[in-house]
């Protein structure tokens, strides 16, 4: 698929739903169709380091890993991989006429009025609302298939440390503070790593390393009386067999970027309780590690946005984005420590 044939493919789309428009949103990987009653997702045919959606059956294999993952934590909203076919001119999606070019996840139409992002920028957000994610996802934890991947300080330090890659761009434009805060944020996080490597083993052995959502923040979430987290990361399985903490931590950051502390509060209390994740000091230095982790790559995500944003409009949007989340990411860093933790946790 490419850009002209979604366009024919939106167009096929509003003259079969005629009573509403189609409206398309693209991300970096993929295209999302909304009607008036489905949402098909179609991967773009691209492959970087970590995702290779580059053939149509790598596609068709990953949108249907993605329809078996999320149907762990969606029920009902994830309905089938569809069809995408063309005849003639046209373009079409679920239906059997031509030659299959693609294929999509068809999903049921949410509220995108009860999306958990929308609701915190509106102050909607409950503590009650809180309560029911901290239990979803902490019986989803208990019930994630544990995993015991072999520990290397040096893939943690590359990844933390790749926010290099846009040092230069951030310090040209928010200014020589943004490259003391990265230089501050890289050198704790790689002492981190280094001193504390037994923390990160011990974890392993314990069984905290599971095969969670990966993506856990509040554009992924529906906020129904039941929640509705959907959208976990189907590409690389790796992304996905993390730490319980490292889920939590993402969900929790997004939440201080929105200055929701109280929120924060909340959810870690039930979570824990539920599922205590957190048993000490050790390990809750190692919470704010992977918040600062989180900080780092929606600031590296948000600056590769503003250089490649369209007009200066978009890349100032951006730009304040990045700012945002780097500040956050040195807030995380004032709360971490560099000395050793050295605690026994045999």
């Amino acid at each position: 698929m490419d850009s002209e044939l979604i366009t024919k493919l939106v167009h096929s789309l509003e003259a079969k739903h005629t009573d509403a428009s189609v409206r398309l949103i693209e991300t970096h990987i993929s295209w999302v169709l909304i009607t008036d009653q489905y949402a098909y997702k179609i991967k773009k045919p691209i492959k970087y380091s970590f995702l290779d959606y580059s053939t149509l059956d790598l596609r068709k294999f990953y949108c249907e890993r993605e329809l078996e993952l999320n149907k762990r934590l969606t029920h009902d909203m994830y309905l089938g991989v569809a069809p995408v076919s063309e005849k003639g001119d046209e373009v079409f999606v679920d239906e059997s006429a031509g030659t299959v070019i693609d294929y999509a996840v068809k999903m049921e139409k949410q509220d995108l009025s009860r999306q958990m992002n929308v609701l915190l920028e509106k102050n909607e957000v409950s503590h009650s609302d809180m309560i029911t994610i901290a239990a979803t996802v902490s019986l989803f934890h208990s019930n994630a298939q544990i995993c015991r991947p072999q520990f290397s300080a040096e893939y943690f330090k590359e990844k933390f440390n790749d926010i290099l890659s846009v040092g230069d761009y951030l310090v040209d434009n928010l200014g020589a503070s943004a490259g003391r805060i990265l230089e501050r944020a890289v050198d704790f996080a790689n002492c981190f790593v280094d001193k504390n490597e037994r923390i990160f083993q011990n974890r392993i052995e314990h069984g905290f390393v599971r095969d969670l959502h990966g993506d856990l923040h509040s554009k992924n979430i529906f906020l129904y009386d039941e929640p509705v987290i959907f959208d976990c990361i189907d590409f690389n399985d790796s992304f996905r067999r993390i730490d319980v903490l490292d889920e939590i931590a993402f969900f929790c950051m997004d939440l201080d970027a929105y200055y929701k502390g109280d929120l924060v509060a909340i959810f870690l209390n039930n979570y824990l309780d539920m599922f205590p994740a957190i048993s000490n000091q050790n390990e809750e230095n190692l919470f704010t590690y992977y918040k600062c982790y989180r900080a780092n790559v929606r600031t590296k995500v948000n600056g590769l946005r503003a250089q490649q944003a369209s007009d200066d409009h978009e890349k100032n949007k951006w730009l304040s984005e990045a700012e945002r989340y780097l500040r956050l990411m040195n807030g995380y860093v004032g709360e971490g420590r560099y000395e050793s933790i050295s605690q026994d946790f045999n």
